[in-house]
């Protein structure tokens, strides 16, 4: 997450050249410019200051992660498969398919991400792609893989992105038929009000679209049996294929009714925030006036507006009344032999990450000593607290120590904050890690000191659960 200023950091690599000289071609190119305009606006409608330590470089690395993540718009479908088709015979005699002519090929599990072109957020895709050559040839595997990523590095909903796919792959190849399976994950981004009004919240959207041409043009097909036969022996359940009709309105939580009827009750969309946005969606190569497109830059300026930066820190300083005596009646101060160790686990959180403005999620867990019959702090407290400090621009290590920070006075100063958690930009972007997870501690008193007591309560938390890898 955090990252050292260029001005200090001067590393040269094994061919000489230096890291901060690596991206001056793209800092002065004309597109931007003008995306890291457009986000330093959108920054100053969160009450941010552009110039402060951390978020200096922020539009910069938004309008990189941007272009990168929607190089699609300007890559060739026919640059990656010509020269990669390759002879190769059928059966030479007797009754069957086989090879290059009719043997079902089957590429599983390609890992994908997209950007939802209704809200902007990021959605994580597993992608299944079956073909059956024809013509006595077959495309190097490969490049089934770097196709279904053209369309994939585009803004996307999940059956257009299927179809896409199907389509090239189809005209590219000339196979008998191809067909497309995605199974789609989008974070379900819960709004400010709701979680701190105890509604219940889902935290994803889970999706499965299909996409068939030539013999799998018909979805009754004995191949599509074939087909998803494989899937299952992989361990991958295809339970229901939504239908065109149905994923319509459906997919992108940003048109849920009830996300739309709280954001409606209480953001009203910044209308310089949301020029903003459609000149970024401009400057990515997209039409803001495409008819999918129109309600985006409102529905990202509604989402990204739960981060803004608020006075909400006068509203906790009554917590502070509910600060624990560890005092016995007779005023001597509880030794460590008449204390119990507490915890509270799998707090949730949602949190947007300062530096790429893209969202960061996962648990938290909390460890404290107590008097032994002494009632712990309530969770709902806790979670609280926690809920607070996510809902900002943030980063994981300031998360965790502010969440300690704060607990501390209340829970009596000896804390162990542990945080884990889900990073969009480690796997959306650059590194693309699919599966990693980030954990942080703070230590304050007794744990501090005292290895058996942070190894009894790292003990007690379960395997994380963060994940949203399909």
């Amino acid at each position: 997450m955090g990252a050292l200023d260029g001005g200090h950091l001067c590393v040269e690599l094994d061919n000489g050249m230096k890291l901060d000289t690596i991206d001056l071609g793209l800092e002065k190119e004309p597109e931007t410019i003008a995306i890291e305009d457009a986000v330093k606006v959108l920054l100053q409608g969160l009450g941010e200051d552009v110039n402060r330590e951390g978020l200096k470089k922020t539009p910069f690395r938004v309008a990189k992660a941007l272009r990168e993540e929607t190089r699609g718009y300007k890559q060739k479908v026919k640059d990656i498969v010509q020269g990669a088709l390759f002879p190769e015979v059928g059966l030479y005699d007797g009754v069957g398919h086989a090879g290059g002519a009719g043997g079902l090929v089957i590429v599983r599990d390609l890992d994908l991400f997209s950007y939802c072109e209704s809200c902007l957020l990021p959605f994580q895709v597993k992608c299944h792609v079956a073909y059956v050559p024809s013509g006595q040839r077959v495309v190097g595997l490969s490049k089934l893989s770097r196709v279904a990523d053209i369309f994939a590095k585009r803004l996307q909903d999940p059956q257009r992105l299927a179809d896409e796919v199907c389509s090239a792959l189809h005209h590219g190849i000339k196979p008998a038929g191809v067909a497309v399976i995605l199974q789609c994950l989008h974070i379900h981004f819960p709004n400010l009000e709701s979680v701190f009004l105890g509604s219940k919240h889902q935290g994803w959207v889970k999706l499965l679209v299909s996409s068939g041409s030539g013999i799998f043009a018909n979805e009754n097909a004995d191949v599509w049996s074939d087909f998803l036969g494989l899937l299952k022996f992989r361990g991958v359940t295809v339970e229901r294929i939504l239908t065109r009709d149905s994923t319509k309105q459906s997919w992108c939580p940003s048109y849920s009714s009830s996300v739309a009827k709280i954001s409606s009750e209480f953001v009203a969309p910044n209308p310089g925030m949301v020029a903003a946005v459609a000149t970024i969606l401009r400057y990515l190569g997209e039409d803001p006036s495409r008819e999918e497109l129109l309600e985006t830059p409102s529905h990202f300026v509604r989402w990204l507006m739960n981060f803004q930066n608020t006075k909400l820190e006068m509203k906790l300083n009554g917590i502070a009344c509910c600060r624990t005596d560890l005092l016995k009646p007779s005023g001597e101060v509880c030794s460590h032999n008449n204390e119990q160790m507490h915890s509270e686990l799998n707090l949730s959180f949602w949190s947007q990450c300062e530096h790429h403005l893209l969202p960061f999620h996962g648990v938290v867990h909390i460890g404290y000593f107590c008097p032994e019959g002494f009632n712990p702090i309530g969770k709902s407290l806790l979670q609280s607290i926690v809920h607070f400090y996510g809902f900002k621009l943030q980063v994981q290590e300031r998360l965790t120590r502010q969440i300690a920070e704060t607990v501390s006075p209340i829970l009596g100063g000896d804390i162990m904050v542990v945080v884990e958690a889900n990073h969009t930009c480690m796997i959306s972007r650059g590194i693309e890690k699919f599966g990693s997870n980030t954990a942080t501690t703070a230590v304050l008193g007794r744990f501090s000191t005292d290895p058996a007591a942070r190894a009894m309560f790292l003990q007690s938390i379960p395997n994380s659960t963060t994940s949203g890898i399909l």
